[in-house]
């Protein structure tokens, strides 16, 4: 039998540090060059580009595409993950539906013999092909569509693909007379940055560009390939969320050792699951705990609530089952689906929804505290009081319940809730944070939470907030 690669075997001792940095520079970041994310960057992560091309095929089954100008991952992906939108998105704010659809219908209007373009000729190509999708459009004079080709324009901006040689997007936007901008086009970046796993023209389902899933027998070391995938993607992966063979190699020693190996992340184990900790805080799109705004403090301050209600009250709380992860994933599958165009697809080559196809994760079905909205409104209330509004700034002192809802957003994205009707449930993994209140200084000067601009240190700093383990879950 074949000796398994194991991660950074070529890899001094010495050089491990910056060798899991380069790692996590690729894995955070959806494009590298030469100024993105920030200048120097690229020519660390090329010093390894090799090694780590290696042991990403082997291990996880991505592909690294390097060259002396940029470097690209691109991921073998085993389900959808909502928190991927963060991706798309300008000034913080994630694309919508027509945002999206503008970004993928300019990069269709570029030709490969163009080496530059105007903003005129481009919103020229652009507005028939718009205008041909049924409940999209474009029309100029609506300021709404003309933002929206705006943040599509400034993503690729942003990523290198368009590079701005004359002109102004802010001026043309603002209806300037004459405005125009001119810009120069990299193929070479558009391509890479449109790679689905199979035509688009094909599939039949938004499941079709998802890894095929495990069955029964499945290879020991294809399932354990899929759960370190799993392991990078999420905060934390529960056994029960997941198929038979992916769950044994979970528990087993060697795939959530070899991811923490290559990323420099901490294994936690549980009875539940397994977790990768932060404790640079460097290693992830959600910092928590930590150092950040309004959301992130007072969901970290809602935990702390939290394991108070269940320090007096835990067996007079409703407890309910679960939802199976295999359900919401197949939620999310229809409303993709929903979405998609009939018109166009080749039938005859479609690769059609695969959900069905996995088989369902077995285990006893798990059971978690409710806690109802209300509560929940009573203890923002408590904050709110105790702290006083001018502590959670401009944006949310006079809204504390769209403030609730932004904190439960982020705190069902870590997986530490699971929102059902009427309430959330909270998960076990939640309850790492019961002493995070002592992680969350006052200011000094006012005795109001520093809520506002970030310090002059790091984000994402972490804190030693967790019971067991220090830094940030992923």
């Amino acid at each position: 039998m074949a000796r398994r690669h194991g991660p950074a075997q070529g890899v001094d001792p010495a050089d491990m540090g910056t060798y899991q940095q380069a790692v996590r520079r690729v894995l955070t970041c959806d494009l590298i060059t030469a100024t993105r994310p920030r200048p120097g960057t690229l020519e660390q992560v090329l010093r390894w580009a090799d090694q780590m091309a290696e042991d990403l095929r082997s291990l996880f089954g991505h592909t690294l595409i390097a060259t002396t100008d940029h470097v690209r991952l691109v991921r073998e992906l085993d389900e959808l993950d909502p928190t991927q939108r963060h991706v798309f998105s300008r000034r913080g704010r994630p694309f919508d539906r027509r945002r999206m659809a503008y970004l993928c219908l300019i990069l269709a209007s570029f030709q490969r013999s163009q080496i530059e373009i105007s903003l005129g000729d481009l919103v020229r190509h652009f507005t028939p092909t718009a205008n041909a999708v049924p409940g999209l459009g474009y029309d100029p004079t609506d300021s709404t569509h003309k933002a929206a080709l705006v943040d599509a324009a400034h993503w690729l901006l942003d990523r290198g693909a368009l590079h701005l040689s004359d002109g102004s997007l802010e001026a043309w936007a603002r209806g300037s007379d004459q405005a125009d901008a001119l810009f120069d086009i990299d193929h070479e970046i558009c391509e890479i940055l449109f790679r689905p796993a199979r035509p688009v023209q094909h599939l039949g389902s938004v499941t079709g560009l998802l890894s095929d899933p495990p069955r029964p027998g499945t290879d020991r070391e294809e399932a354990a390939r899929r759960a370190r995938r799993l392991l990078l993607e999420h905060p934390l992966v529960h056994y029960a969320d997941v198929p038979p063979e992916v769950a044994a190699a979970l528990r087993a020693r060697g795939p959530a050792e070899d991811v923490a190996r290559m990323t420099g992340l901490v294994v936690e184990r549980r009875a539940e699951g397994v977790l990768l900790a932060d404790p640079s805080g460097l290693f992830t799109d959600r910092p928590f705990p930590g150092r950040g705004g309004a959301v992130t403090r007072t969901a970290g301050l809602l935990m702390a609530k939290l394991a108070d209600l269940f320090e007096s009250s835990w067996a007079a709380l409703v407890h309910m089952d679960v939802p199976t992860h295999a359900d919401q994933h197949l939620d999310l599958v229809r409303q993709i689906d929903a979405g998609l165009p009939r018109d166009g697809v080749i039938g005859e080559l479609a690769w059609t929804d695969t959900t069905t196809q996995a088989p369902p994760p077995t285990g006893e079905p798990r059971r978690a505290p409710l806690v109802e909205r209300h509560r929940m409104e009573e203890m923002v209330a408590d904050l709110f009081e105790e702290f006083g509004p001018a502590s959670f700034t401009n944006t949310w002192q006079q809204d504390p319940h769209g403030l609730l809802d932004a904190a439960m957003g982020l705190l069902t994205d870590l997986r530490l809730v699971r929102p059902v009707p009427g309430g959330v449930l909270v998960m076990p993994a939640a309850m790492r944070y019961r002493n995070i209140q002592g992680a969350l200084p006052e200011r000094p000067d006012t005795g109001l939470l520093p809520f506002g601009p970030l310090d002059q240190e790091s984000p994402n700093t972490p804190t030693d907030a967790a019971q067991e383990t220090e830094g940030t879950i992923r």
